[in-house]
């Protein structure tokens, strides 16, 4: 075992991790992050998705000890009047919610790095989440809701 410091959220956190141990396991059994989500377990679907300092990670595939000192976003720590959040609740952009956390995730990435994307470069950014119920033309519309508040333009 190997003591990492964990930012998650905002709130720091000092855990005990495995030398193999995956920081989705670390964020959801020793921190009790929930938004974080085993979906495919290869980083391939998105439900995983955490933020490092930003960026985009899939937990399911990354070593913990890797992110000792870094600061982590979860879905977990974004408030309801999130821009992104409150987007997806108004164009009703999700059935069973599993996948919508990394979707969100995906989303904040995107629109800081592009803030008025096209719809080919939101799909393209978020091909890798997948979304069992199909609910892809509300996460579409939730994006461009984000976007559109975010630049004040459509």
């Amino acid at each position: 075992m190997k003591s990492i410091n964990l930012e998650v959220n905002g709130t720091a956190h000092h855990v005990s991790v495995g030398d193999q141990e995956l920081l989705l396991d670390a964020l959801r059994g020793r921190v009790g992050v929930t938004s974080a989500r085993e979906g495919c377990g290869v980083g391939a679907c998105g439900a995983c998705t955490v933020l490092c300092e930003g960026m985009s990670v899939s937990s399911c595939m990354a070593n913990a000890a890797r992110y000792d000192g870094k600061a982590l976003t979860t879905a977990d720590g974004l408030p309801a009047d999130d821009i992104v959040v409150s987007a997806f609740v108004e164009c009703n952009a999700m059935q069973c919610g599993y996948c919508i956390p990394g979707f969100v995730l995906m989303t904040k990435e995107l629109l800081a790095e592009n803030p008025s994307p096209s719809d080919d470069e939101i799909r393209e950014h978020l091909e890798g989440n997948i979304c069992r119920c199909a609910s892809y033309p509300e996460i579409l519309a939730a994006v461009r809701l984000a976007a559109h508040r975010m630049t004040g333009a459509m």
